[in-house]
């Protein structure tokens, strides 16, 4: 993709800065109807010429595109990062776009006619961190071990409670967290960061009983030792761990029996959902198994649906799957390798087209252009006509 000062004139730059304290000011090609401040990943905005967004997470290009949004519509935009705590708003903005860290302190300090909008990217922080004790609290009960660490925790915060309206990546669950506040919430679909070819030619019938973990860190939140548990009691399954296991130490030692003595758990590690190895993966297996107790839209997930993995899902997961797959109610072990039995047992025939159909769901929803026109849509018939409450 190009660099946005190629598209956009980049007025400014506190290039000597670190990126807690640097500000990235954008001037759209034309008249200026008004000024966006945006407070969420930075990082896009500082590449070098020729480098490219990064891949590693949704969030880089969607804050890319979110700025983009506003320039088209003729606005200009400040950039700063989410965690810039040092940043004083010195002139008026039309509108705040912030993700839920800092919302408040600047929300506080900005003009009173500022429309802000709470950009979401996680279940309320409640609702994430109890259930993320809760599956801390069911591991030590099942394991007699405490682990630390092995969640992802959401710092307290009143995001929704200061905005006028919000976006929210997830779906209804994710939406369902924040409900009580009574705003207007609008859903953009998370996009993905990479598309993948149809495989005509997959076996589905030598492949059946072949599946996938893939996340990132947080292993007890996002249900690996679950998954583990289960495949651990089916041996003439096949699980492929990928993730970066070397985060979490406390963990490795833990189900360290699991990861590196079982026969049927291939723990490869992190790996790059652009490289061939994750396409030679995707082909050798027919499902997800991801039974997070609490997503903000689920991209790992979407990921292995692009490359036409059946998903068994917890319903905290955010995504909406349809028939393709297998939603799950509670998460247990024992549901989880029923479901497991129950998908590995269908036909070859029904097993691809559910496969195809996953992968059609994904892309339907959950790519980079759906977002960006998404995210038009929102901004030209949503938020440009909403009027604050005097």
């Amino acid at each position: 993709m190009k660099s946005l000062s190629k598209i956009y004139r980049k007025l400014f730059q506190t290039d000597t800065l670190g990126i807690n304290e640097k500000i990235v000011s954008l001037s759209p090609n034309g008249p200026v109807r008004g000024n966006v401040l945006l407070s969420y990943i930075l990082e896009p905005f500082l590449r070098k010429e020729g480098e490219s967004i990064s891949d590693d997470h949704t969030h880089y290009w969607e804050s890319f595109q979110i700025a983009k949004s506003f320039l088209d519509k003729g606005f200009a935009v400040d950039v700063i990062n989410y965690e810039n705590q040092k940043f004083t708003p010195s002139k008026k903005y039309n509108y705040f776009i912030s993700a839920r860290t800092n919302l408040e302190r600047i929300a506080k300090r900005l003009n009173d006619d500022c429309i802000i909008i709470a950009h979401l990217d996680t279940a309320h922080w409640l609702y994430n961190n109890t259930t993320a004790y809760q599956r801390l609290y069911a591991l030590q009960q099942r394991r007699g071990i405490t682990i630390k660490n092995s969640i992802r925790i959401v710092e307290p915060n009143l995001a929704i409670e200061f905005s006028d309206l919000a976006t929210i990546l997830g779906n209804q669950f994710t939406i369902g967290t924040y409900s009580y506040a009574n705003k207007p919430i609008y859903r953009i679909p998370i996009s993905s960061p990479s598309l993948y070819q149809w495989n005509e030619n997959k076996d589905f019938d030598k492949n059946r009983y072949n599946y996938i973990w893939f996340g990132s860190s947080g292993f007890v939140h996002k249900g690996l030792d679950l998954v583990l548990e289960a495949f651990s009691q089916m041996p003439n399954y096949l699980l492929f761990v990928c993730g970066p296991l070397d985060r979490e130490k406390d963990f490795l030692k833990a189900y360290h029996k699991e990861l590196y003595e079982m026969p049927n758990i291939k723990t490869l590690g992190w790996v790059d959902v652009n490289s061939s190895e994750f396409i030679g993966i995707a082909d050798k297996c027919i499902g997800l198994v991801y039974p997070s107790c609490a997503e903000g839209g689920g991209g790992s997930a979407i990921t292995c649906m692009h490359a036409g993995l059946i998903p068994i899902l917890s319903y905290e997961a955010s995504v909406d799957i349809g028939d393709c797959g297998i939603l799950l109610n509670e998460s247990s072990i024992e549901e989880i390798k029923q479901a497991i039995m129950s998908l590995s047992s269908l036909s070859a025939t029904t097993l691809k087209d559910k496969s195809k159909k996953t992968w059609e769901t994904a892309v339907k929803r959950h790519t980079r252009e759906i977002f960006a026109k998404e995210y038009e849509y929102f901004l030209s018939k949503k938020l440009l006509p909403y009027r604050k409450e005097a």
